[in-house]
């Protein structure tokens, strides 16, 4: 699975992509469209909901319970109104094991936007725990990556297993991996929990402290399941203000710089690199649709598929080699909530072979920002692909493993 990199830039995009993506596969079923005019429009309201109590533990699982060290109070940088916060967690491995499920436990779920999870391999570990002891109070900043280099690296190679073990959205319930299959933990590994704190509703200002956590549920190193991997599927977002709209952030150079200005440098590579890679390096086309096509690098079964996007976002499709007499769509959601953004675990497994090609359609519609509380009384703008709530993006993901 996975593809070779087209262009050198593609290397700076993978990077950064990791800032508000899905997660594993989820058995809960489809919840069906929001009949509200934005269903992606519920994850900057209050979620109080008490969590649902995780399944039963299958033969030879175990639970891990691993939370941040103490309540953290995020802060957005100056004119942001966003956080990408990393915690180092240790689950305290002396055996192999299989990561077989999980569930996040939100401790303030009104400003948590969304949570990823990293594998530390054991040979990461020390660089993790340097730059967290060089960080002033709990964790590191973490905008576009965890920082850590072993871990990028790994979600650089499309092909490789990566370092992705679990996300979390606003409405996700307990994620339980297909029967049969687990993400492989070496002992010694240890976790990062990303979290992105949304600080929109008070302007960017300091919102009330988190101390969120995740239940693992773990099965033995020597259980008889298949490694799980991940392959990201990114497009670009070249989203221009609606007609009735204007303003300086309707340009797209402006917006563009407003974007670096607040996450980075890396953030613009990543909107240069993704036009590299899905568009040939050819002027950006702007409109509501776009969409990226990656090749399959290596043989593979594809047990579920999900995608992302944030408040903009009006559908997104996964297709497997279309065009061709061997067509398939995968995921089809066409009513994107926010609130649902779990993985679709397919009724049985698919197999993919090298050469064959994924893509990755979005739709996103401007004049929802218009219509939706958390971002009428920001000033409109050309959306590009950003880590902030009011940026956008465009990203299938593949869990899948080798035959």
């Amino acid at each position: 699975m996975g593809s070779e990199p087209r262009w050198a830039a593609v290397v700076a995009i993978i990077a950064a992509l990791l800032a508000g993506v899905g997660g594993e596969p989820d058995a809960r079923p489809d919840r069906g469209p929001d009949p509200t005019p934005a269903g992606a429009a519920g994850h900057h309201l209050p979620h109080h909901a008490t969590p649902v109590p995780a399944a039963p533990l299958r033969a030879g699982e175990r639970f891990v319970t691993l939370t941040m060290p103490r309540p953290y109070t995020p802060a957005a940088p100056p004119g942001g109104i966003d956080e990408y916060r990393c915690f180092l967690v240790d689950p305290e491995l002396t055996e192999p094991a299989f990561l077989t499920g999980s569930q996040f436990l939100p401790q303030n779920a009104d400003i948590v936007h969304h949570t990823i999870f990293f594998r530390v391999a054991p040979d990461d570990v020390a660089e993790a725990r340097s730059v967290d002891a060089g960080t002033p109070g709990d964790g590191w900043t973490c905008f576009g990556g965890t920082g850590i280099r072993g871990v990028d690296r790994g979600q650089r190679d499309l092909g490789a297993a990566g370092a992705w073990l679990a996300a979390w959205v606003p409405g996700s319930g307990e994620t339980l991996l297909p029967p049969k299959t687990g993400y492989r933990l070496e002992p010694g590994t240890q976790v990062i929990m990303q979290v992105h704190y949304s600080l929109l509703a008070t302007d960017g200002r300091p919102a009330g402290a988190d101390r969120s956590g995740i239940q693992l549920r773990l099965a033995p190193g020597d259980a008889d399941l298949d490694p799980l991997q991940v392959t990201l599927l990114p497009a670009p977002v070249e989203l221009p203000c609606a007609e009735s709209e204007s303003g300086p952030l309707c340009d797209r150079v402006t917006a563009v710089r407003d974007v670096t200005h607040r996450f980075g440098q890396q953030s613009g590579l990543v909107i240069i690199g993704l036009n590299l890679y899905c568009n040939g390096g050819r002027d950006p086309v702007a409109g509501p649709r776009q969409h990226c096509d990656q090749p399959v690098r290596q043989d593979g079964l594809v047990y579920a598929v999900g995608g992302h996007m944030h408040l903009l976002g009006r559908s997104i499709r996964v297709e497997l080699n279309p065009g061709t007499s061997r067509a398939r769509v995968l995921l089809d959601v066409p009513v994107y909530n926010f609130d649902d953004q779990s993985a679709r675990e397919l009724p049985q497994p698919v197999a993919v072979r090298a050469g064959d090609i994924l893509r990755v359609t979005c739709t996103h519609d401007a004049s929802l920002r218009r219509r939706l509380p958390e971002l009428r009384r920001l000033p409109p703008r050309y959306v590009v692909w950003g880590d902030g709530t009011p940026d956008e993006m465009c990203l299938g993901f593949v869990i899948w493993s080798r035959p």
